[in-house]
Order: structure tokens, then C-alpha cells, then sequence
């Protein structure tokens, strides 16, 4: 045991981490140490951004319409599906004549309303002239288009799309899609849901998820023109578009080069509905998720904003990570305190230069953008006659679209459940993102006994366990019998350690029994059961917005905590002596009411340390809460098929349960070859107890 202060103070009892809090990364040690995090990061944002499994690609169906002829270059407006029914809208750039396969650049413009037919008025383009951001009064009227075209000349294809609720994006409002403010009635359903609703939450459905997924329906549009050479794809972007960089280069690896600009940050991570969503950023963040492009050739700037710290908090280890690997080289800072937020020429030109030195394009540099004739919105608005518009801000839209991704996802599950390994990566691998912690991460623990008290067959000892590892503490009570047989009961309850006895203060007849078959037995006090004003409800961050993600983007849900607490325990058990009481020969676990799923939960996780569960359900369902603030709520729950799904993970070790009229089929399926192992309890609701007792002693 590590010795530790008698009184250690639960980290979780700070406030809570916001988007304005402190987000540092430290460059790993080996390159073995950084692989293992990389995997596991990049698992997590794919895992919250709904994109684990993928969802299925079906045919993108592009348009290509309107080609104008633009001298050196041609402007294309396109449009086609990133999945049934959504339009991803935008214009493609090419050069006129072409040499072979060119570069490939993909560009995210960011929150600019209306950015890719946007024209700014002639006195804020000479305004930003004096101040260096722009060097021209035509060209400088779009720096959306500049970044185009200047790429177009130098022989790039280049897809500029828009974000969602911009420009010719209509399906979505941007009242939906960057203003949202407060929970929508007819949205929070148990069927035909909406965004932000805590259903869509329970599925991992999100603003930023639907972008992520543009992005990747993007590059595949992009590699599917001839001309592209699929080794020199590159991605750049400001704001919004630099997260989208940042994210896209992450978890794809078909791009070759990255540019995030504006939003590499160790503090602010992104103050928009669309850069957030639950799970994201839970013990990583910005920083990290540039350093998972690495080694690739990947730049990024400083301005003054969030990011003007970057070059001392952060920068330096990103560059210590790409020295593992002997191309501390391959990335930039473009330094611009002095500039304000936004994608500037200077900052153009730092990523036309470094596209071409890393992409051997044979320009002279640095390279400078030349002037040009900016087209009108009318010319680049992808809609008109003969190619009509959708339905502009429509919710039926918006609830079918969401329809698609959870039946798509749902059919994917369930086949890939079938088989033990598909359920251990599809579902298993999710499972340990939502929850963020499994029993090899649990940590290091020690023991505090405070009170004791001989109740002669056994003792009484009232204690805390400290997670030294991650600085949390659990309180237990632990009846120890004299006469013990080497098997211990971790006992969950509603009530906390007091769920161990009756109101009157006597043990509880199950408790009794386990004592008297010579079993310890422990009960704890899971985070905020007894010392909380509302121990039902999540905390949340301070914002009257009422988004899901500015919370559990940042922080674990109640419910993840809680299992924290089970996986605590049961490493404390399974690797801590005590006094002169050894290691148990056997680990069980009962968990009783509300605490059933926790216990299924953190078995899931444990696997073969916990000998036996038993459980009681009541029916619950991750997908049938209606309040993300619920202490059950947990974001990703109900994707993964839901309490059945964390039941098929149990196999094939013991499972009783209570509260199920059945065995779900995905459980069925694997304890297909443990037959006997899964056992339902369907008696009445008093016998509950004594016959989980029993099973567990028997």
C-alpha cells in the first residue's frame, strides 16, 4: 500500500472543467508510450463524435454544374449527399491544365456567416490593408476565395464546402446550428428525436459529429476526381474550420497535410455548439489532437486570441513529440499576435509556402498571392432553377436524418455484436470512452480504517479508499467476519454503505447471510449518494445554454464517476492487503436498484476480476431518459445497444439478473457458448435479495 494523508480530498469535488479552462499537453517519453495514447485519443474523438462504427457511405450522387472559366484556373459549383438527403454544398477549383496528378486541398472555412459568397465592403478590405492582413482591394473583398484561387494557380484542385446553416447549407437553421439556447419540447422524444435533445446525446448525435462526417464525405469526394493524387492531400482552415482540420487530419489518414489556423489552443477550445459535443475533450484537447497528425507535415499560427500563448504552452511540445520521430522539422508556427482572428494573407501565404515546400510543387518562395477578380454570389451559389434548393430549416428533415444515423448504426452493431470479437471493438472499445476508465486505468489505491467496532462474528470498519492515481476517494463500510472464508461481496446500493442495513440500524438479512457463510462484505458511498443536496441530478457548467456537450465535453457524467468508484473498489481488493486480512480468492459484486447498471457497468469493464454479478435492472434503459441533468444519464449510453449491450459484454462470466422479462438477444448471442452462466430472477420483487444472496453463496 502507498502511504497517504488520512484525509485526501476528492478531486471531483472542484468545479467543473469548462471550455475556458487550462488544456496543456506534455510530449511523451518514447514513441511506444505515445502510440498506445495516440490510439486511444483518436478512438475518443471518433467514439464521440459518432463515428464508431463509421456510419455507412452511401453513394455521394455529386452534381457538377455551372463551370466558369476563369482564365488560369475553372469554378465548379457541386453539391451532393454526405449521407441520404444531406447536402454538402460548395464550389471546386482546378487548374486549366493540369500536369499529372496535383495536390489535393481541402479547405473548412470556419464561422464566417455566409463565408463562401461573402464580400466584404471596400472600407473594411482597405482597413485591413493598412493593418497587413490583406494586401489587395479586389481580392482582398473574399479571402475565402483568395485561398482558392492562389492554390488553383499554383496547381492545386481545391473543394471549398460550406459548414452547416452557411451560405448554401439551407437543411439546418443557424439558430439550430451555432445559436442554440434551449431544449426544444417537440425534439426531446423517445422516437423521431432531435439535435441536442438528450436521445440524440444518448447516441452520440451531434452538430459537430454531422460536420466531422462532411469533412470525411468531402475527402472522399476529392480522392474521387482523376486528377487528385491521393499522396498529397492536404486540409486547412480558420476557427470553426481549423477544429475541423484539427479533427479530420486526426482520424483520417488519407490526409498528408494539415493547417489548422486560429484554434490550436491550450486554453479556449471553442466556444460554438458546432466545436463541441459530450465525451470530446474529457482529459485531452486541442493541442493533443494536433499532435495525433504527427509525424505529418502539419502548420499552425498564433493571433490575438486564444491562441497567442501557443508558441510557449504547447507549441514546444509538439515539437519534442515530432523529434521522437526525426521530423521536428515537418511542423510550424507562423507567429501573428498582432493579427487579429481570422485567416489572413500572411497566414495564407505561410500555408501556400509550406504546401509547397512539403508537397514539392517547385514554386518559388515564399509564395505571394496575386490579385484577382473575386466572382459574384450569384456565380458561386450552387441552387438555382434547374438545380432547387431543399427545404430550408426543416425538422422533419432533421428527425429523419438523425432516424437514419441510429438505424444505420444500430444494424451495424448488432451484426458486428454477433460474433465475441466485433462485440468486444464495436461495443467493449466504445464502453471504455464513455465511462473513460477501465480497471487496468483504475489506479493506485490505499487504505484509511477510521472507526472500528467488534460485532462479534465480525468486525466493523469504517474507512476511505483512496484513489491516489486520479485523487478521488471513496468511503466504505467493511464487515469483515472472523471466521472468513477468503470471498468478498462489494455491496452497491441506493443508499450508499448505509444500504447495508434496515432502517432500524440491523444488517440486512442478505448482508447476514453472506457474514455467516464466512463472506466480507463491503458497501460504499458512490460519489455524491450521501453528500450531495440532489445526489439525482449532474452537476453542470455555468451557461444558460442548454447543450449537453459544454458539460460532459469536459467532465465525466455522474454515472461514469460512480463506475469510477466500483472500479476503485474492486482494484483496491484485487491488489491491496489489508491489515491482516490477505487478498480475496474471490471478488462478487451485487448491485441493487439504481445501482444495477453501474454494476453491470463497471463489470464490463473489470471482466474476469469480479467472479459473479448480480444485478437488478428494473427495465432501465439508457434510451428512455428524457433529462441529461439524470444522475443515470450517460452520453453514448443507448448507442452502443444500450443496457443490453453492456449485458452481452458480461459473457462468459457469471451474470444473475433481476428486473428483465428476458434475456436481450445480443446477451443470448454471447452466452451462447456459456450456457447456464447468465441466470434471470422472476420471482416477486421481495424475494430479490435472498435469492441474489443465495446464487452468489451457492
Amino acid at each position: 500500500m502507498t502511504p497517504a494523508p488520512a484525509s485526501a480530498a476528492d478531486i471531483r469535488e472542484e468545479p467543473l472543467k469548462t471550455l475556458n479552462g487550462y488544456f496543456p499537453f506534455k510530449a511523451p517519453g518514447s514513441l511506444g508510450e505515445w502510440e498506445a495514447r495516440k490510439e486511444k485519443v483518436r478512438r475518443q474523438i471518433l467514439v464521440a463524435e459518432g463515428l464508431w462504427p463509421m456510419p455507412t457511405k452511401a453513394p455521394l450522387n455529386p452534381v457538377l454544374h455551372g463551370r466558369i472559366d476563369c482564365g488560369e484556373y475553372t469554378v465548379e459549383k457541386v453539391y451532393f449527399e454526405s449521407a441520404p438527403g444531406l447536402y454538402v454544398t460548395g464550389n471546386l477549383y482546378r487548374p486549366k491544365s493540369p500536369k499529372g496528378k496535383v495536390p489535393g486541398v481541402l479547405f473548412a472555412h470556419g464561422h464566417w456567416k455566409d463565408a463562401r459568397l461573402s464580400d466584404s465592403p471596400s472600407a473594411k478590405v482597405r482597413a485591413e490593408i493598412a493593418t497587413g492582413e490583406e494586401r489587395f482591394e479586389r481580392g482582398g473583398r473574399s479571402r475565402f476565395q483568395s485561398m482558392c484561387v492562389q492554390l488553383a494557380r499554383m496547381g492545386c484542385v481545391v473543394w471549398q464546402w460550406d459548414m452547416l446553416s452557411d451560405s448554401d447549407s439551407l437543411q439546418f437553421s443557424r439558430e439550430v446550428i451555432h445559436g442554440f439556447q434551449q431544449q426544444r419540447p417537440e425534439m426531446n422524444t423517445l422516437e423521431n428525436w432531435g439535435l441536442y435533445s438528450p436521445q440524440a446525446e444518448a447516441h452520440l448525435q451531434s452538430v459537430m459529429g454531422l460536420q466531422t462526417w462532411n469533412a470525411v464525405r468531402s475527402l472522399d469526394f476529392l480522392l474521387s476526381l482523376p486528377e487528385v493524387d491521393p499522396e498529397r492531400t492536404a486540409i486547412t482552415g480558420s476557427s470553426g474550420g481549423g477544429t475541423q482540420t484539427m479533427l479530420l487530419a486526426a482520424i483520417d489518414e488519407r490526409i498528408k497535410l494539415s493547417f489548422p489556423v486560429v484554434m490550436v489552443s491550450t486554453a479556449m477550445q471553442g466556444g460554438c455548439t458546432c466545436e463541441n459535443t459530450s465525451l470530446l475533450r474529457v482529459n485531452t484537447g486541442n493541442v493533443e489532437f494536433a499532435a495525433l497528425f504527427a509525424p505529418n507535415p502539419q502548420g499552425m499560427n498564433t493571433a490575438n486570441d486564444w491562441t497567442r500563448e501557443l508558441a510557449t504552452k504547447g507549441f514546444p511540445d509538439l515539437k519534442s513529440l515530432y523529434a521522437l520521430y526525426g521530423k521536428q522539422d515537418a511542423v510550424h508556427l507562423t507567429r501573428g499576435e498582432h493579427f487579429p482572428h481570422n485567416y489572413n494573407a500572411v497566414t495564407r501565404s505561410a500555408f501556400y509556402t509550406f504546401l509547397n515546400t512539403h508537397f514539392k510543387m517547385g514554386h518559388v518562395a515564399p509564395v505571394i498571392e496575386a490579385d484577382y477578380e473575386p466572382l459574384t454570389r450569384e456565380q458561386l451559389s450552387v441552387w438555382d432553377a434547374a438545380h432547387p434548393a431543399p427545404k430550408a430549416a426543416d425538422p422533419d428533415f432533421e428527425r429523419s436524418l438523425l432516424r437514419w444515423f441510429t438505424e444505420d448504426t444500430d444494424s451495424q452493431l448488432r451484426a458486428s455484436a454477433s460474433t465475441p470479437a466485433g462485440l468486444k471493438r464495436d461495443v467493449g472499445q466504445a464502453l471504455e470512452v464513455l465511462v473513460g476508465r477501465t480497471l487496468v486505468e483504475a489506479g493506485e489505491t490505499a487504505w484509511h480504517p477510521g472507526a472500528k467496532r467488534d460485532a462479534g462474528a465480525h468486525v466493523q470498519i469504517d474507512g476511505v479508499v483512496q484513489n491516489v492515481t486520479h485523487q478521488e476517494e471513496v468511503h466504505v463500510r467493511w464487515l469483515h467476519p472472523k471466521a472468513w472464508n477468503g470471498a468478498a461481496v462489494v455491496w452497491l446500493d441506493e443508499r450508499g454503505k448505509e444500504g447495508l442495513h434496515l432502517p432500524d440500524g440491523r444488517l440486512k438479512p442478505g448482508v447476514q447471510q453472506l457474514l455467516a457463510s464466512g463472506v466480507s462484505v463491503v458497501g460504499a458511498d458512490l460519489l455524491f449518494q450521501t453528500n450531495a443536496q440532489n445526489p439525482s441530478l449532474n452537476r453542470l457548467v455555468d451557461t444558460k445554454r442548454e447543450f449537453a456537450g459544454y458539460t460532459f465535453g469536459y467532465n465525466h457524467s455522474l454515472f461514469a464517476q460512480r463506475t469510477h468508484d466500483v472500479l476503485t473498489l474492486l482494484s483496491f481488493l484485487k491488489n491491496a492487503s489489508v491489515g491482516t486480512h490477505s487478498l480475496p480468492k474471490s471478488i462478487a459484486l451485487v448491485a441493487r436498484g439504481a445501482t444495477g447498471p453501474i454494476g453491470l457497468t463497471a463489470r464490463a469493464l473489470a471482466q474476469d476480476t469480479v467472479d459473479k454479478l448480480a444485478a437488478e435492472t428494473n427495465g432501465f434503459r439508457f434510451g428512455n431518459l428524457l433529462d441529461y441533468r439524470d444522475s443515470s444519464f450517460l452520453p453514448g449510453g443507448a448507442k452502443y445497444l444500450d443496457l443490453p449491450g453492456i449485458m452481452a459484454l458480461q459473457a462468459p462470466q457469471r451474470l444473475w439478473l433481476s428486473g428483465e422479462s428476458s434475456l436481450a438477444p445480443v446477451a443470448s448471442t454471447a452466452y451462447a457458448s456459456a450456457p447456464g452462466r447468465a441466470i434471470l430472477f422472476q420471482g416477486a420483487p421481495e424475494g430479490v435479495e435472498a435469492a441474489a444472496v443465495e446464487w452468489i453463496i451457492k
